[in-house]
């Protein structure tokens, strides 16, 4: 769990600072769309919608951009949006899975593989690093929502498999099939939780040097400033050295 959430918050943290807003939000506003467009327009009554608003709000979108992205697909006039998943190596051979909602695959693809290709990595078959990923459910809460024993008791009741609990809050998991009844449970006991969907865990991360890291950060930025690319997983742990000088 330690490596999986530590480059997920190191992302986060990076994207806060390099990403601009109005890109976010239209990444955002995609996935509403294309969850509202597969699924009912109703969030309480599709999972995948109710996360990609949740995520929507955790990044202070605003409620007419989220109802717009909904009405979208409504409409009948969004774009038909591909979801894609690449796979691949990247610098001293980390895998990496991206996901990916696109218009264009032809143009995507070459784009992700040029990112891969200029960091001295490359793009793999689909399955080649998957099987090496846990594809999980999480949900996610601030710490002051709860202790981390009571987290624990509700999770366990409502049907989780674990739990992470720290000063920067809670992540409970559970499996791809339960991930709505948890959710679901958790958030009538808690709150609303501030993200909830499926994700992909590396079974064990792989530590890299400096050199290597910067290659990775590198090509993980490049990635998630791509406009198709929604989300991007690897199994790389970077030292504390290397932690304190981003941090610089």
């Amino acid at each position: 769990m330690a490596g999986h959430s530590q480059f997920k918050n190191i992302m986060h943290r990076k994207g806060k600072q390099d990403a601009v807003r109005s890109k976010l939000f239209s990444k955002l506003a995609r996935e509403i769309t294309v969850a509202a467009k597969l699924g009912l327009p109703d969030p309480n009554m599709n999972p995948r919608l109710r996360a990609a608003i949740l995520a929507a709000r955790a990044e202070n979108m605003p409620k007419d951009n989220i109802d717009r992205a909904v009405k979208k697909a409504l409409g009948g006039d969004a774009e038909n949006y591909d979801e894609i998943r690449y796979e691949g190596y990247g610098p001293g051979g980390v895998a990496v899975i991206v996901e990916a909602l696109t218009d264009n695959r032809n143009r995507t693809a070459s784009e992700v593989r040029s990112y891969f290709t200029k960091s001295g990595g490359s793009l793999a078959e689909t399955g080649a690093v998957s099987f090496m990923f846990d594809r999980i459910g999480t949900v996610e809460f601030d710490a002051a929502k709860a202790s981390a024993d009571d987290m624990l008791e509700a999770a366990i009741d409502a049907g989780a498999d674990d739990v992470s609990s720290d000063e920067n809050g809670h992540e409970v998991v559970c499996s791809v099939e339960n991930l709505h009844e948890v959710a679901r449970a958790l958030e009538a006991k808690f709150g609303e939780p501030r993200k909830s969907g499926l994700v992909w865990r590396p079974q064990n991360n792989v530590a890299v040097d400096d050199e290597v890291a910067e290659k990775l950060v590198r090509l993980v930025d490049n990635l998630n400033d791509n406009d198709d690319v929604q989300n991007v997983y690897a199994n790389f742990e970077l030292s504390d050295a290397f932690l304190a000088k981003m941090g610089d």
